[in-house]
């Protein structure tokens, strides 16, 4: 049954958008070099790529403290990527969600070993744009990683309770205006008390750090974070 599936419905390059050759990757091999993996020195807090190996943070972590503990991201928001997330959240490519979920699982892999969550939650958009796209981006790619990684999802555990206005055009304090009471928790069972958060891209943490607050007024002690793409490295 999948070998008709992968002949009538071909997967297709997160890069280029292509038939992936060869047959069975997730990525072409060729399009692989125009994604830009993160390399240290980063951020202790965010994970962003910093230019000076003797500083432990960010120029924004420093300004800004933030009460998540810390996260992980796979790539520099580049060209490729911005043009691949693109795709993915506008063009219904969930796809490509593949490749980015099996990468984190294996670059990462260690790491969120050694934050022992007890759950992967994702950043939950607001119910009309999750009927519109047909699916959260951050939920599959949250259940892709929770697959590799053994560790269980739970969606129900962050709400989206208010439609913000996106947060791309929004300077740093209008991001954290925007998402003020944007999230809430049901009670959080107690056999949780450490998550890690998913989503697609960090900017400024505006995102992480609002969903982090919700939970932590929950009952959530630890909160770290993964994403697919960091923007503002050096």
């Amino acid at each position: 049954m999948k070998a008709i599936l992968d002949l009538l419905f071909p997967r297709r390059c997160p890069v280029c958008g292509e038939i992936v050759r060869p047959a069975g990757s997730l990525i072409c091999p060729s399009c692989l070099p125009e994604l830009s993996f993160t390399t240290p020195p980063v951020c202790k807090k965010c994970g962003k790529e910093i230019a000076d190996e003797t500083v432990e943070y960010c120029r924004d972590c420093m300004a800004r403290p933030h009460t998540f503990e810390y996260g992980v991201a796979l790539l520099n928001y580049n060209e490729a990527a911005r043009r691949s997330v693109s795709q993915i959240k506008y063009n219904n490519k969930r796809e490509y969600l593949d490749f980015y979920g099996k990468a984190l699982a294996a670059r990462y892999a260690g790491t969120i070993a050694r934050m022992s969550v007890d759950a992967i939650v994702p950043v939950p958009v607001h119910p009309s744009r999750k009927r519109r796209r047909g699916f959260n981006q951050a939920e599959v790619l949250a259940q892709i990683l929770g697959k590799y990684l053994n560790i269980p999802v739970s969606p129900d555990l962050l709400i989206r309770t208010r439609k913000t206005h996106p947060q791309k055009d929004l300077t740093p304090r209008e991001r954290l205006s925007n998402l003020k009471g944007a999230f809430t928790a049901p009670p959080i069972p107690p056999s949780i008390r450490s998550v890690l958060l998913i989503d697609d891209i960090y900017t400024t943490g505006s995102t992480i750090e609002a969903c982090t607050c919700t939970l932590k007024t929950a009952g959530i002690r630890h909160v770290y974070f993964a994403v697919i793409c960091t923007a503002g490295g050096r």
